[in-house]
């Protein structure tokens, strides 16, 4: 994996390549020759658009532009220049791509922006394509529905280390005349909301610091295999006025689009891509407990069970009968119940059943005994308590909370972070730093359908144990 952040020396990224070829020069490339038709996975609408654009006779083929952008991505070369350095230093990989010569770094950039709808549409069919195969590896966890945001940081002048520095020295001048500022807490203040070179480049948090970035949202299933990727680029925006509140003429003023209300565009494009697709568990982190999203990911998009941890800002200070997770508690001292599981007849809608947590089975019996010494309740058994959900679906989303299935099942929400890490670093895409949103869009597009490649070759070859990684694959 490279590194983004120190310099690499280009012999030595050169004398890895080389040695790969080397070492097992035939199934390095062979396999991809073997179980890929890169033919086929080009959608008809791309060709027609690309040799409409380029005309005849052509030096490159549209072939053999995916073939030299994906085996980028496997290599996880960061630039476009030292991708082509090492096309003209090996006839193997020419004759792989198809090439009889090296094109220049600024087509392989203008095939990026010009195309990045088509490459759209590309994703969408291995998309199609892996669908079954995930089914086929793991059905549980292929039907699971994970969601999350990212930032692809962008090659702009808010993100150089000496912009902040600047700022935050006119900052402690500031504090020198007055000791109750914070002269870091001014500096982040005085950052400004987007890029001045890019406006649709925002500042957020991702990857652990504050930058500049692109922002995306991911879906993948419960595999960690990529699903949909949305660009929150102006197209986006355009596609789906609803969500942004234009406030003026200025893009940098209008309001930023949210992880929250990001959520139901998002999945209904990826639905109207794919109709034929359905999930019944859906998993994502605390920014989106919201009461309108539960009920939109059971009516709207018929999830049965939604793992998404309730945020406490977003609840009331005691629930009185429940605690923050939902639970049903003891009226006296708070302490959560004991689930027992479903509870329910024939003719009645699904509820989870609760018991006092003193309350224990009588040993060859179904009944109950209560040891509580100040009972709230006269039963023997001690106080029950049900959770509906169709009652309260936050509360209840399908599977009881604070119980270790809940845990064992939000737990999967790791695969994301995993697989959007995978993109990013081993792929490449994070090292690029683009200003332009369509290049950092294809760029994340390819790196996605690279790995899709991955799960079509180990299904082929019957790894499959080794779809997460096509690297692994070709090794």
């Amino acid at each position: 994996m490279l590194n983004c952040y120190t310099q690499i020396p280009l012999k030595g990224i050169y004398d890895d390549v080389v040695s790969a070829f080397e070492a097992d020069k035939p199934k390095f490339l062979q396999m991809l020759d073997d179980y890929i038709d890169f033919g086929k996975l080009i959608p008809y609408e791309f060709s027609m658009a690309f040799y409409r654009s380029f005309g005849r006779p052509r030096e490159y083929s549209l072939e053999g532009f995916i073939r030299l952008l994906v085996l980028q991505k496997v290599l996880g070369v960061p630039t476009d220049s030292l991708m082509l350095h090492f096309l003209s230093l090996s006839i193997e990989l020419r004759e792989f791509c198809g090439f009889t010569k090296v094109p220049d770094a600024p087509m392989i950039t203008r095939f990026r922006q010009d195309f990045v709808g088509y490459i759209k549409l590309m994703f969408d069919r291995l998309v199609e394509i892996t669908e079954p195969i995930c089914r086929e590896i793991d059905g549980k966890k292929a039907d699971y529905l994970i969601y999350d945001t990212t930032g692809i940081e962008a090659y702009v002048a808010e993100n150089n280390p000496k912009y902040l520095n600047s700022i935050l020295s006119q900052c402690k001048k500031a504090a020198k005349a007055n000791p109750k500022i914070n002269p870091h807490a001014l500096a982040y203040s005085k950052m400004p909301d987007a890029a001045g070179a890019n406006p649709f480049v925002k500042q957020q948090y991702a990857n652990g610091h504050f930058c500049y970035a692109h922002k995306a949202g991911i879906l993948t299933n419960g595999l960690g295999i990529v699903r949909d990727i949305a660009f929150f680029d102006d197209s986006f925006r355009i596609k789906h006025p609803e969500i942004v509140h234009w406030k003026t003429d200025n893009p940098e003023l209008d309001k930023e689009i949210g992880d929250s209300t990001s959520l139901k565009p998002v999945l209904k494009d990826f639905y109207k891509a794919h109709p034929g697709f359905s999930y019944k568990t859906f998993i994502a982190d605390s920014a989106f407990d919201s009461y309108d999203n539960y009920g939109m990911l059971r009516d709207d998009f018929l999830f049965n069970r939604v793992a998404v941890p309730l945020n406490p800002r977003n609840s009331s200070a005691s629930h009185g009968e429940y605690d923050d997770n939902g639970v049903p508690v003891c009226p006296i001292d708070r302490t959560p119940f004991t689930y027992i599981g479903p509870a329910g007849g024939k003719n009645r809608s699904q509820r989870f059943k609760w018991v006092c947590h003193m309350s224990k089975r009588i040993a060859g019996t179904s009944s109950r005994l209560c040891s509580c010494p100040t009972p709230c309740t006269d039963a023997i058994g001690g106080r029950y308590a049900y959770t509906n959900p169709d009652r309260d679906f936050r509360i209840c989303p399908g599977i009881p909370r604070g119980t270790e299935h809940w845990d064992n099942l939000y737990n999967h929400r790791v695969t994301i972070e995993r697989t959007i890490n995978l993109l990013k670093d081993p792929f490449g895409v994070a090292c690029r730093k683009s200003l332009s949103a369509r290049t950092a869009k294809a760029d994340l597009l390819l790196a996605a359908i690279t790995q899709m490649i991955g799960v079509v070759i180990a299904h082929a070859i019957q790894k499959p144990k080794l779809y997460k990684s096509i690297r692994k694959l070709i090794a």
